[in-house]
């Protein structure tokens, strides 16, 4: 999915929350993300982690992308669901040199969080994860996961996917093409999204056509996100015991309109 229109990537479910397609999508999560969402919110991940003052949980931490930037600023733990993703997340720690601090990575279920006993001053949620969460009564499990392992004082800052219901549907469209480095292959996403206004979902077919020479691989699965509102959210947050406190449209902190690209909650416990 293109983060140009705002796509939820993250791997960290089970098949009936949303889990399906994120391990299949770990062969291709950081070639798309290098085109489309590059680093650009990741500056902003690093400067919450470090006015946080503690330990940092990252919620679906995928293959890494926002974790080790952080790690550098802040002790964190990134959780995930997705034994493939986890498994490029802990190449990528393996590749790092000296003394750089060393992010944790712990394969497991958000919405039963495994860290008793231990409270956080920030728990992340980058990128859409939440929204994964196909249903009331897991999100419900997750935030209230979530409120427990926060220390007193401590913050939720999550992003959404920014209107999602808005979406265009549309078939087969060609949405990336370009080289793998180090691959010698080139890739071509082909892409489906539907609506399903019934279930509040919004529903993405994707194909990874990947050409080495003559020879062609092609790799196809689905992904689920959940279409929810700020003010839904807020609601959901505030039953789990949490107050929201800022509501962005940026990352640099602009204030959020219906019509920002970006929609960033904080809330505290």
């Amino acid at each position: 999915m293109d983060k140009r229109r705002r796509g939820p990537v993250e791997g960290h479910r089970t098949a009936h929350s949303g889990a399906a397609g994120w391990d299949e999508y770990a062969d291709f999560y950081d070639w798309e993300n290098a085109q489309t969402m590059a680093r650009r919110d990741v500056p902003f991940w690093c400067r919450v982690a470090a006015a946080a003052g503690g330990p940092v949980l990252e919620l679906g931490c995928g293959t890494g992308r926002v974790t080790l930037p952080v790690a550098r600023v802040a002790p964190i733990i990134g959780i995930d669901l997705s034994a493939r993703m986890l498994l490029r997340a802990r190449a990528r720690v393996r590749r790092l040199r000296g003394s750089t601090r060393r992010p944790g990575l712990v394969r497991g279920d958000i919405r039963h969080l495994p860290f008793p006993g231990r409270h956080f001053a920030l728990v992340m949620a980058p990128y859409g994860i939440l929204q994964s969460l196909l249903s009331d009564r897991d999100l419900r499990a997750t935030l209230d996961a979530v409120s427990a392992s926060l220390a007193p004082g401590g913050r939720l800052v999550m992003e959404l996917v920014a209107d999602l219901p808005s979406w265009q549907e549309y078939r087969n469209a060609t949405k990336l093409r370009g080289w793998r480095a180090g691959r010698k292959a080139h890739v071509t996403l082909v892409e489906s999204v539907r609506q399903d206004r019934v279930r509040g979902l919004t529903l993405f077919e994707q194909e990874f056509v990947e050409r080495r020479g003559a020879a062609r691989r092609s790799r196809r699965f689905s992904l689920a996100f959940r279409t929810l509102s700020v003010k839904q959210m807020t609601n959901r947050l505030e039953r789990a015991g949490l107050r929201v406190t800022a509501r962005l449209g940026s990352y640099d902190g602009d204030p959020w309109t219906p019509q920002s690209e970006t929609w960033i909650l904080i809330a505290e416990r």
